[in-house]
């Protein structure tokens, strides 16, 4: 029996669109469409899809912790990540997380078909980094935030998106000292003194 049975998960209509219209024109069954990581999960324990096409920035649950909330519950199936913010970084989080393969927004998304046959073949799809033959302070700077731990780098997202020390804590079931830790831990490792130097490189390299 095939494993062509997808279902696709991203808040923005066009791109689940064309992940839909992408899939079903090379033969595979798109079963349902969600734009929230809560639902996603629903729609997983449902239809038991043979493929999971998954944004990493969805709203409710955010696609890497549906990911590990997937492969906790034993879901086997193929699990393709796709976004538009830096592949170096994120690529990593996701190989962490148990996903197959990563596909950046800012490529071809017909690369999602590449990583969907890697997956079925056994094997997993995350592109190499490309040439650092950019500026050495790009490099360092990306060698900087991969010196950072999962959780440190989800507080690291959560400071950049403004919230403070308590909603973190909150929202990664963790108490305030441990954020505290971990945002002191992280902005040492990034070289960061203050909350606006931390901003700053966040956007340098398209952390947000």
């Amino acid at each position: 029996m095939a494993l062509n049975r997808a279902i696709v998960v991203d808040d923005h209509p066009l791109v689940r669109m064309a992940v839909r219209v992408l899939l079903t024109e090379n033969g595979f069954s798109v079963l349902a469409e969600s734009d929230n990581g809560l639902e996603a999960q629903k729609l997983v324990e449902l239809h038991q899809p043979d493929i999971m096409v998954i944004d990493v920035d969805i709203p409710a649950v955010d696609g890497i912790e549906v990911v590990k909330a997937l492969r906790r519950r034993d879901y086997a199936g193929i699990i393709i990540m796709i976004s538009g913010k830096n592949a170096d970084v994120y690529a990593r989080l996701c190989a962490d997380a148990g996903a197959n393969g990563f596909v950046s927004k800012k490529n071809n998304l017909p690369e999602i078909l590449s990583a969907i046959n890697a997956g079925m073949d056994g094997y997993s799809y995350f592109p190499m980094k490309k040439s650092r033959a950019a500026s050495g302070d790009k490099t360092e700077e990306k060698n900087k935030i991969e010196t950072l731990s999962a959780q440190e780098f989800r507080v690291f997202q959560h400071l950049v998106e403004g919230l403070h020390n308590a909603d973190i804590a909150k929202k990664l079931h963790l108490s305030g000292k441990t954020v505290s830790t971990y945002k002191t831990r992280l902005m040492e490792k990034l070289g960061c003194s203050t909350t606006k130097e931390l901003y700053e490189f966040a956007k340098r390299n398209n952390i947000d």
